[in-house]
């Protein structure tokens, strides 16, 4: 349509020009009336009129019958009242009626509205390159591993769950899988909006659309065609930019509304520009005019624009709307309550504070004896102590003679000592004894403490929690810096609900809440008259995303179907919930612009149009009106296009 818009303005552009050269009023006013009047003149520029009329005029006036067919008169039910009567006048002074043809009038004014529409275009298509780019990720071949040995390139179409894909350095995943050879780092950012490379090994998912880093990787297909993050996530991104926006129902109707007016105003300026005793050639002028300046064009485009160039941000940025009305509800968000585990803490234990008891053992010395014994574990509690080791750099032992104490502990043989990681009890069961303040002080807060023993003696503790995650910190500081309260929900005590809240700064918090509870606990919130966001996994906080006002799925990696929230956010970021927050004001902020500008400028262009300016000697004809239409529309679409995604991360 861009391609159609554009090549039918530049061929009436050209036949405009003798049908300006032609008409009497334009040559008289150059002084050439000697040089381009000639027998049949008029018929010439009747032809040369009517060929701008039906053929530069066809998509207006093939939209009108389109408006009235669904009883929705619009814009182009203006355009094409107003040059068909524009052409009827014209032709029937070409025959006979008294009065001055209005084919320069009609023919630029053609002009002007077929560049309004292409200019219109091309700013609208820059809302749907992101989703095109989207589509274009995936390659149209994949490298597949035959059982032979090799590989046979084949169309991406022809890939089954089950298949193995090689993919090489520098290629795009050609569809979601696991890798199941090699080890590299791979780059999501157009998926996710994540800038920084992942690394992935065997056993970690891959992304179709992603793109391999230095390494090359062998794939194990799990999803192909509709059910692959990438597909998903096209469709999510077509379904919200389709959906309805409460401010577009407000704009259609000011654009009916609107329509009507500019109708019952052209035929009411055409009466009284009549009566006061103005020739028909002039009122007819200003009735055209009014038509073609009251054209709701701007106000139709306010909010779709909008609507669609704030989607695609969003999917470019792993925010993914699946609920447009909740996205625009976001931006009234007075609280937004957070789930604790994996949400706001990192979902698994960390160390959080050592503690000596013995002069002659260091922090690290400590560290390192009880990652020696715990590094032959699976608990949650032992990977904790093994992966803090391994973030302070600390060597340890391979220990000997390892052995699990059920319920309390490890204990092993490291460097000939026996050295036992053991919780409270299995002191109590010895009959040892630890009195240290700071011990006591970190289990008030709800912490979990093991005690490190060597040939039976305490050296020292470790403490261990379910570590806040550093982005959590920055995500609740932005949201109260937008006025937003921010509360969390969790089943673990208060003793540790409350460490986690101080350490956050929550205005409020909920502890020993059980799954079936959190509902509760939002209907509850909601009832103190604020207006909700709850944040969760998506699985078992499911009937409370449901029961808030806006429902955060976080963290959803390649699962974006969370079908119970209104918005999923691929990352697993809590500061993600400030940069929706923060799109979904700007979003409405240019929303309200567009709607400012589109009917600010008809009421003042309206009354202009009609006349009004006429005793100063100020008259719109029906081609300035179309310019000034064009403008209008065209500053709408180029406002929205200055909508930006303030990141946060």
């Amino acid at each position: 349509m861009i391609a159609q818009y554009r090549n039918r303005f530049w061929v009436c552009l050209a036949v405009t020009i003798p049908v300006v050269l032609l008409s009497p009023v334009v040559r008289d006013a150059l002084g050439l009336e000697k040089a381009l009047t000639f027998p049949g003149d008029e018929y010439v520029l009747f032809l040369l009129g009517s060929f701008v009329f039906f053929y530069g005029g066809w998509p207006f006036l093939k939209g009108i019958v389109g408006e009235v067919r669904r009883r929705e008169p619009g814009m182009m039910t203006l355009i094409a009242v107003a040059i068909s009567v524009a052409y009827a006048y014209s032709t029937v002074v070409t025959f006979g009626f008294e009065g001055e043809a209005l084919f320069w009038e009609l023919a630029t004014l053609i002009d002007i509205m077929l560049l309004g529409h292409w200019l219109e275009m091309r700013s609208m298509l820059g809302a749907s390159r992101a989703l095109e780019k989207l589509v274009q990720l995936l390659p149209s071949e994949a490298h597949l591993v035959i059982p032979e040995g090799g590989t046979l390139d084949v169309p991406i179409g022809e890939i089954k769950p089950g298949d193995v894909v090689l993919v090489k350095p520098g290629e795009k995943i050609p569809v979601d899988g696991t890798v199941r050879k090699g080890e590299t780092s791979v780059d999501e950012s157009m998926l996710t909006g994540e800038s920084v490379p992942v690394f992935r090994a065997i056993g970690a998912e891959v992304i179709g659309g992603s793109v391999n880093g230095e390494g090359s990787i062998e794939v194990s297909i799990e999803r192909t065609g509709a059910d692959t993050y990438l597909a998903q996530v096209i469709d999510l991104v077509k379904k919200a930019q389709e959906s309805r926006s409460r401010t577009q129902d407000l704009a259609n109707r000011a654009a009916f509304w609107l329509t009507v007016i500019a109708i019952a105003g052209g035929s009411l300026t055409l009466a009284l520009w009549l009566a006061a005793g103005k020739t028909f050639e002039f009122a007819i002028e200003r009735s055209v005019a009014v038509m073609v300046i009251a054209c709701p064009h701007a106000l139709g485009l306010a909010i779709p624009l909008v609507v669609a160039i704030s989607t695609t941000i969003s999917a470019n940025n792993g925010l993914l709307v699946r609920d447009r009305s909740a996205f625009e509800r976001s931006r009234e968000l007075q609280a937004v309550v957070f789930d604790k585990t994996g949400t706001l803490t990192e979902g698994r234990f960390g160390v959080t504070d050592i503690m000596t008891l013995d002069e002659t053992i260091s922090d690290d010395e400590l560290l390192s004896l009880a990652a020696s014994v715990e590094s032959q574990s699976e608990h949650s509690i032992a990977r904790g102590i093994v992966y803090a080791a391994g973030e302070r750099k600390l060597a340890w032992a391979t220990p000997e003679a390892f052995k699990a104490v059920p319920g309390k502990g490890a204990k092993a043989m490291v460097d000939g000592r026996e050295v036992t990681v053991a919780s409270p009890w299995f002191l109590q069961e010895k009959g040892v004894r630890v009195n240290d303040s700071r011990i006591d002080e970190i289990e008030e807060e709800g912490k979990t403490v093991v005690y490190v023993l060597v040939d039976g003696q305490p050296v020292g503790a470790i403490a261990m929690a379910d570590l806040v995650r550093q982005e959590s910190k920055e995500a609740v500081a932005r949201l109260k810096e937008m006025g937003l309260q921010c509360m969390m929900l969790t089943g673990d005590n208060r003793h540790v609900a409350g460490s986690v809240a101080q350490e956050l700064g929550l205005d409020d918090y909920f502890a020993e809440v059980l799954p079936h509870e959190k509902s509760q606990k939002i209907a509850e919130t909601r009832e103190r008259g604020l207006i909700v966001g709850m944040v969760g996994d998506g699985v078992n906080d499911a009937p409370a995303l449901v029961e808030a006002d806006v429902g955060f799925a976080i963290g959803a990696g390649t699962d974006v179907a969370v079908e119970s929230a209104d918005i999923v956010l691929v990352r697993d970021d809590p500061r993600d919930i400030v940069t929706v927050i923060s799109l979904s004001r700007s979003t409405y902020r240019k929303m309200a612009q567009n709607l400012a500008w589109a009917t600010g400028y008809n009421a003042f262009a309206l009354p202009a149009a009609a006349g009004v300016l006429y005793p100063f000697g100020i008259v719109l004809s029906p081609a300035v009106g179309a310019v000034f239409m064009s403008l209008s529309t065209v500053i709408v679409a180029l406002n929205a296009r200055l909508l930006k995604l303030k990141q946060t991360v």
